[in-house]
């Protein structure tokens, strides 16, 4: 039987930035070969039986050369609008950003021959950022900025992408059941909770969200629905019969920093959607991206969080022995973890001191669009769970009441794993009631 790997493993698989995309065969230790099959623009193959025992063999190493493998097929088909840093991190081509620069230190760039292709400003955080373009290589570019202004604060433009998607596109037409049965969720009161969302587009119209106060920013007002925002929004703030999410009917902030676009998730997008969930005081904000460091989006992260507001973000799905991804690894930012359905962490997920709790992230369902549930799994699908729990506790941004309510969280988590923060579930497991039923996979709403 022919078998897929799971493509929410490749914490780079952003399906509007990599549709249609075919990869190679990928040899498994003790595995027949499997096939990575071009990816539709919404949604991904069925997970097969071989695929799902692949989870439990592939090591650290077999992850990265997979995420190697998307990231460089990612910039072959959009190489005249991005490329790789000297990491291999993708980059928009040609663009490096300035954090709040002086304005000696612009002129002086401007002399060098840089051209200032747009500002944008960050009121909340009493920040703006510049985004510069030389002639050169961006590499050297980026050199020549810093030693022009070794005091400033400059970097490339990164890309962020998101950290899984839905294992199972194939929706059978059913209707959903009525409240209550086996969904495991508690219905909850939610009264007053507000959370953000920094991911791809998200489909208001899905059943599991239209019940819910959902206000959208981004891609020039226009609505582009994806398979991961709309799977994590509806982990977040969904409620339709037995699915719920983790703040079922919470107000929800959804930024869609990717717009359809080959560059979506860069830096200044993603930057641009945190001043707009600050500017709209929503105090806990969810970000299912991951990427490399990136001195101006660091910047923005501190700012938030010294003004009050908490960051969730997904560890990311390289391995436990890969190098820690960003946001989640930033101080201050609530790093999650997923755990499968027996509370184990999964065994792509990252590890080091950046976890700080472990939610279920597996055997669960998540909004599918245009309709329907599939199964997910993935740090991406742990996150909105923490910060949807996160969200009843803290209703406006304090920096006194976020320490709070992360500290009521730690006092309720099943702690796991070796005492005191451990590297692999943080500081215990939280959540495991929130987990939508697998059963619930492959059901269409009305």
């Amino acid at each position: 039987m022919r078998s897929f790997l799971l493509g929410g493993l490749l914490s780079c698989a952003a399906v509007q930035a990599v549709a249609q995309v075919g990869l190679p065969a990928v040899r498994v230790p003790n595995l027949p070969a499997v096939n990575l099959p071009a990816l539709p623009q919404e949604g991904l193959p069925p997970l097969g039986a071989e695929a799902s025992a692949a989870l439990g063999e592939l090591d650290s190493r077999s992850l990265r050369a997979l995420r190697r493998q998307r990231v460089a097929e990612l910039l072959r088909r959009h190489r005249d609008v991005l490329e790789a840093d000297p990491h291999g991190a993708p980059i928009v081509r040609g663009e490096l950003l300035a954090l709040s620069p002086q304005e000696s230190a612009l002129q002086a760039a401007r002399a060098a021959g840089f051209t200032v292709l747009r500002e944008q400003q960050l009121p909340e955080l009493g920040a703006r950022i510049v985004v510069l373009r030389s002639g050169d290589d961006t590499a050297g570019a980026l050199a020549r900025l810093q030693g022009i202004d070794p005091a400033g604060r400059y970097d490339f433009n990164h890309v962020y992408l998101p950290g899984g998607s839905p294992l199972d596109a194939a929706g059978r037409a059913a209707r959903v059941p009525g409240a209550g049965g086996e969904s495991g969720v508690a219905p909850a009161t939610t009264g007053g909770a507000r959370v953000g969302l920094i991911d791809d587009g998200v489909d208001t119209h899905h059943a599991a969200l239209r019940a819910s106060s959902v206000h959208t920013h981004g891609c020039a007002g226009s609505a582009l629905p994806a398979v991961h925002g709309t799977a994590v929004a509806s982990l977040l703030a969904g409620r339709d019969g037995r699915f719920r999410g983790a703040a079922p009917g919470a107000e929800l902030y959804a930024a869609d920093v990717f717009c359809g676009r080959p560059t979506g998730g860069a830096v200044d997008q993603v930057a641009e959607a945190f001043a707009w969930l600050m500017h709209e005081q929503v105090p806990v904000i969810n970000v299912s991206l991951v990427g490399p460091p990136d001195r101006t989006l660091e910047g923005v992260v501190a700012g938030a969080v010294a003004h009050g507001y908490l960051i969730v973000a997904a560890v990311g799905n390289d391995g436990p022995a890969a190098p820690p991804l960003y946001p989640a690894a930033w101080p201050g930012v609530v790093g999650v973890t997923a755990v499968d359905a027996r509370g184990r962490v999964l065994p792509e997920a990252e590890r080091g001191p950046q976890v700080k709790f472990a939610a279920p992230g597996a055997d669960m369902t998540a909004a599918l669009t245009p309709r329907g549930y599939a199964l997910v799994r993935g740090t991406s699908f742990a996150a909105p769970l923490v910060a949807g729990l996160l969200a009843q506790a803290l209703r406006a941004p304090d920096r006194a009441a976020a320490d709070e309510a992360l500290a009521a969280l730690e006092r309720r988590a099943e702690h796991r794993g070796a005492p005191g923060l451990d590297p692999a579930y943080g500081y215990g497991r939280v959540g495991a009631e929130l987990a939508p039923a697998p059963a619930l996979a492959g059901l269409r709403s009305q």
